[in-house]
């Protein structure tokens, strides 16, 4: 599979070509766990599906959190490789590895041990305690694959390879689909069977990905040895804040959570089929900016800055174009996409006119993904902290929480809305102003 070096070359070719494979990944990703709910819904019924939800949520919580410290490896290891250090490349990667490793094993361990109290804590129905405990343990015996080719991905991304990943994701994709029947009902396994689909899509992914790249040499990886301060101590740096930013996130929308419950029930289960278009609606955006910060981060690791300006003009640009044209044809067809997942017209009112509000508010949130990519790229974590506190915490939630008292559930859609503006504005001026560009992550190391 090709790598690509983005330190020389065509900009808007390169940034059109390495994002779409990640897209495509992406997308992938989303119809994994569609898949997975409507087998569990159709052959183990609601409460098996509300069982896998509850327990998805303490999943979705550890794999952001696996995407923070991957945010860290992406960054690290493309400036390692814009900078031409093929030995650096080897430590970081080996240091990666040994962390992320006893980091996936510790929390294996105490997930496994503490699967019903976490559960417990999150006020699962009684009726569900038993089969979400079982789900989750499983799912925790197979967190080191969950890890692991979540991990692989992010080393090639930062090398330049787009593709390879999205060939692993498909093959946990199509794996899953044809193992949960099977063993669900098959094997008469149930909800078991559920879980041990999930951790053996993702452990096949993992072992042919590990396999694939060595083979061909994609990746340079080495028999593990203890890493030095130095390293531990730069990974864990970027890693924690990187993994907080996710957090942080989840929380967000969480609060955000709590004013649309406030309207009952049609505006709670509008907003939940909003929320599932809009994560497929943000999906490029997504793509866009992890293209960006492998993009940039081997440029910065090259010192050429001004190519870091231009991936960062070209990335807004083409995130502004295609979110418009996916803003439009939302705008245009709201009501159909809501009436995939409900019918009740009071729910399907509200979200039809949550998503024709909130349309063309997106390429304001796209562009926060962009230029939070690129300072990412520099190692500026605590900054992309800050920068996602104030996005959730000090302009989203507060503004929807007013808007909503102003102008009904309409202004659920104008808070959120004015928010998106209002944030990508501050990651403007960071990006044009702040001291990101100063930011050395490898001055005192040789």
């Amino acid at each position: 599979m090709k790598q690509h070096d983005f330190t020389s070359g065509n900009i808007i070719k390169q940034l059109l070509f390495f994002s779409t494979p990640i897209l495509l990944t992406n997308l992938l990703q989303v119809s994994y766990q569609f898949i997975d709910s409507l087998w569990v819904g159709n052959l183990l019924g609601a409460n098996a599906l509300g069982a896998i939800s509850v327990s998805s949520t303490v999943i979705f919580t550890i794999l952001s959190f696996i995407i923070g410290i991957n945010n860290a490896t992406l960054t690290i290891l493309s400036q390692q490789k814009g900078k031409d250090d093929d030995e650096g490349l080897k430590r970081y990667l080996n240091a990666f590895v040994v962390i992320l490793t006893i980091l996936a094993l510790l929390l294996g361990i105490i997930g496994f041990l503490f699967a019903e109290s976490i559960l417990t804590l999150l006020g699962t129905p009684q009726a569900m305690i038993t089969e979400a405990t079982v789900y989750l343990k499983i799912n925790f015996m197979g967190i080191l694959f969950l890890f692991g080719y979540n991990f692989i991905g992010t080393v090639l991304r930062a090398m330049g390879d787009s593709k390879t990943p999205l060939y692993f994701v498909l093959i946990a994709v199509i794996l899953n689909t044809i193992l949960d029947p099977i063993l669900m009902t098959g094997l008469n396994l149930g909800i078991q069977g559920a879980a041990y689909a999930t951790i053996l899509s993702q452990g096949c992914a993992f072992l042919f990905g590990i396999i694939f790249v060595i083979r061909r040499q994609l990746i340079p990886f080495t028999l593990p040895t203890t890493p030095t301060k130095s390293e531990v101590g730069l990974i864990l740096n970027l890693g924690i804040p990187s993994g907080l930013q996710m957090t942080v996130i989840s929380a967000g929308v969480m609060a955000i959570m709590s004013v649309v419950t406030s309207f009952g029930e049609n505006v709670v289960a509008g907003f939940g089929a909003a929320q599932r278009i809009d994560s497929i609606i943000m999906l490029p955006a997504m793509a866009l900016g992890t293209a960006v910060n492998s993009m940039a981060g081997q440029n910065i690791g090259a010192n050429q800055m001004s190519r870091v300006y231009k991936i960062a003009l070209y990335g807004a640009l083409y995130n502004f174009t295609i979110m418009i044209i996916i803003a439009s044809l939302m705008f245009l067809f709201a009501e159909y996409s809501i009436k995939l997942f409900i019918q009740e017209s009071g729910s399907v009112n509200f979200g039809t006119e949550y998503l024709r509000a909130i349309a063309f508010f997106y390429p304001f949130l796209g562009l926060n993904f962009i230029l939070n990519g690129i300072v990412r790229a520099a190692g500026a974590m605590f900054q992309v902290l800050v920068l996602n506190v104030i996005s959730f915490w000090v302009l989203r939630y507060p503004l929807t929480y007013l808007c909503s008292k102003w102008w009904g559930d309409d202004g659920i859609a104008y808070g959120m809305g004015i928010s998106f503006v209002i944030s990508s504005i501050i990651a403007f001026l960071y990006f044009q102003y702040g001291k990101w560009k100063e930011k050395e992550l490898f001055q005192n190391q040789n």
